[in-house]
């Protein structure tokens, strides 16, 4: 009788759970039957056994034979997943694309991947597939896939249905509050808010915990609640900052400083902000290395040859970990973190130890939970003392303003007239540029008792679409505000809206979350913005920016506060007049847009964080110190800036 190992004796160990007489049999086997069913039989084995990758190896060896067999590809992608092996996972998800489109644990698996990876064009046909899942954990990520476009009807049609049948899931009841408030729907939003804020007046907070951290800030201006919407993160192990920090690292005389974004095109906010100060910096004692993810339709709709800021490096379809192996081996001082919580983040990648020296900037006004950071860089203003308790990284404030603005490639405001935007002449017209989803029941509130106190004036606001506009007449309708006293208004090209904006006396600012870029472009445009002192990072924004251009007057105690300024000023125009002669007068002047001061500001903040890391000091709280005031302007109109140098 034979000894020789069959595939019939394997199959009865295995069936008898001798799993590793069974192994040992195939391993004998494998030499001589390299069929799909031994190769399956091997999977099954490592799997009971608990070598998941080797498992996953097998059934994919199984399933790749011709002709294909899905079902042993189905369990080598889930085997994959479970061991952390994305690109595998994502090599067979290529030949087994149409069954994702079915089966959703397939589709769980390929979304996630994807969705780490911002490779979004393949993601639209997995929402359906997930949304119709049998388990919460495909029902969440559905949910989280809807919010990458909140102007589709689909996503929007998909996130009322999760709602409507799980009414009582705290992760469909935020999302559908992400899509209301993006449309102004302010009822909907006073319904179904409500549950939100009399659970966390009683210190229930699991709707805080699970919160999308960006969209938290749009209700939610306590910080000491922001910092607890960590949704579906991940805390970062303790003792892991420690370890990355004292990785070996090849220090150099120049610091080599990279910047994580998907924001390298002109026509994103973060670059109509900073793009002057990427040019500006001093490559006699810095190296810059832009790590891009940016989405490639829009780099193609405007194209820009950005490789003039620096080294380019495309991590678009890298993992995070072999992104952060990427970033290492370039041997960057200090990474540069532009996303945080916002829109298509690869902020996980500082999960994964790229860099001694780890700063969060500009992108996301608070602190970024669960994301190995050392440094946040904001100002006196947006990072008072008393908010350090909040925040996991440590201080770096600038001097003057967090907020980097660009004097030279940002359009310069040109005439224009009432008449052309619709507009009355003679009337005082208060103006709102902010998103929608800033909009809150308590603003339109405010806002009504303004009109409602002053004579011939209106408010102009900016919206979305007809959706936004019909919600909005609806709420101003029932607070028995005329139609007439509102003008809509559709957003419009860039250059164009720089022009119109002096067209209103005010611009009026929302909380919890101010105008962040739109508040810098009115005061470009010679619009001044009254806003009120904030409670968070992201509500004190504007007070920042209203004191870098010295009009700190603008900046309310309170809410009621700014209701009466705003009364107030619609009565004295000659000193609206004033404020928009100062805001001109002080535009190249004072420290807001003067791009050369906030980079060598900004340089010394990464001297100073370099020093610290070189020496082997753990992070700490600084304040970068201010250049003397200017005595001249800058620049003046169609000239270039006056160095500082020559002050």
């Amino acid at each position: 009788m034979s000894n020789k190992p069959t595939i019939s004796i394997a199959s009865d160990l295995y069936r008898k759970g001798q799993y590793t007489r069974a192994l040992e049999a195939l391993n004998g086997l494998i030499d001589v039957d390299k069929s799909p069913k031994v190769y399956a039989l091997l999977g099954k084995t490592l799997q009971k056994l608990g070598f998941k990758s080797e498992a996953a190896s097998s059934f994919e060896l199984a399933g790749r034979q011709k002709p294909i067999r899905e079902e042993y590809l189905r369990e080598a992608i889930l085997l994959h997943f479970e061991s952390g092996n994305e690109d595998e996972a994502l090599a067979i998800g290529s030949l087994i694309f149409q069954m994702a489109l079915k089966d959703p644990d397939v589709a769980f698996v390929l979304a996630t991947i994807l969705l780490a990876r911002q490779q979004k064009e393949l993601l639209g046909g997995l929402k359906k597939v997930l949304a119709n899942g049998s388990h919460l954990r495909h029902l969440t990520l559905a949910a989280k896939l809807l919010t990458d476009d909140l102007y589709d009807d689909g996503n929007r049609h998909i996130s009322a249905t999760l709602f409507k049948r799980y009414p009582e899931n705290i992760t469909f009841r935020t999302l559908s509050l992400i899509f209301c408030r993006e449309f102004s729907d302010l009822a909907a939003i006073d319904v179904q808010a409500a549950p939100i804020f009399a659970a966390t007046a009683a210190g229930k907070l699991d709707y805080i915990r699970l919160d999308n951290p960006f969209f938290h800030l749009h209700w939610c201006g306590d910080e000491a609640l922001n910092k607890l919407a960590v949704h579906d993160s991940t805390p970062i192990p303790e003792g892991h900052s420690d370890v990355r920090r004292k990785m070996p690292h090849v220090w150099g005389d120049k610091i080599r400083v990279g910047y994580l974004s998907s924001d390298f095109w002109p026509g994103h906010a973060t670059m109509k902000l900073m793009q002057r100060i990427l040019e500006l910096h001093d490559t006699n004692r810095f190296e810059i290395v832009l790590f891009d993810h940016s989405p490639l339709d829009s780099q193609q709709k405007q194209p820009f040859d950005f490789s003039k800021w620096g080294k380019v490096v495309d991590v678009r379809d890298m993992s995070d970990q072999a992104a952060a192996q990427l970033i290492r081996s370039n041997d960057i001082d200090i990474l540069v973190d532009l996303k945080g919580h916002t829109k298509d983040t690869r902020a996980k990648i500082l999960n994964h130890m790229p860099a001694p020296i780890q700063v969060a900037w500009l992108g996301f006004p608070g602190t970024t939970v669960n994301i190995d950071l050392d440094y946040i860089i904001g100002d006196h203003f947006v990072l008072p003392d008393h908010s350090k308790a909040h925040f996991h990284e440590k201080f770096c404030r600038l001097p003057e303003c967090y907020q980097p603005n660009d004097p030279i490639h940002r359009p310069k405001p040109r005439p224009t007239t009432r008449a052309a935007h619709g507009l009355p002449e003679d009337a005082f017209v208060f103006a709102s540029f902010n998103g929608n989803r800033k909009i809150t029941s308590q603003m339109v509130d405010v806002w009504c008792n303004i009109l409602k106190r002053t004579k011939n004036t209106v408010l102009w606001i900016l919206c979305n679409g007809p959706r936004a506009e019909a919600n909005l007449a609806a709420r101003f309708d029932a607070r028995g505000i005329h139609r007439k006293r509102i003008v809509y208004t559709t957003r419009i090209r860039y250059d164009e809206h720089i022009d119109r904006q002096a067209l209103a006396d005010l611009g009026i600012d929302t909380f919890p979350v101010n105008g962040h870029t739109t508040t810098s472009e009115q005061l470009w445009g010679g619009l001044p913005v009254l806003t009120l002192k904030g409670t968070n990072f992201a509500s004190r924004v504007s007070e920042s920016l209203l004191n870098a251009i010295g009009v700190p007057e603008l900046v309310a105690a309170d809410m009621q506060g700014y209701e009466d300024l705003a009364v107030e000023l619609a009565s004295d125009r000659g000193r609206v007049q004033e404020y928009k002669d100062r805001l001109i007068r002080n535009r190249y002047i004072q420290p807001l847009f003067d791009a050369e001061r906030f980079c060598s500001h900004l340089e010394a903040a990464y001297e100073t964080m370099y020093a610290r890391g070189r020496q082997g000091l753990e992070p700490d709280h600084f304040d970068v110190p201010a250049l003397p005031a200017r005595t001249v302007p800058f620049m003046v109109e169609d000239e270039t800036p006056h160095a500082i140098a020559a002050e």
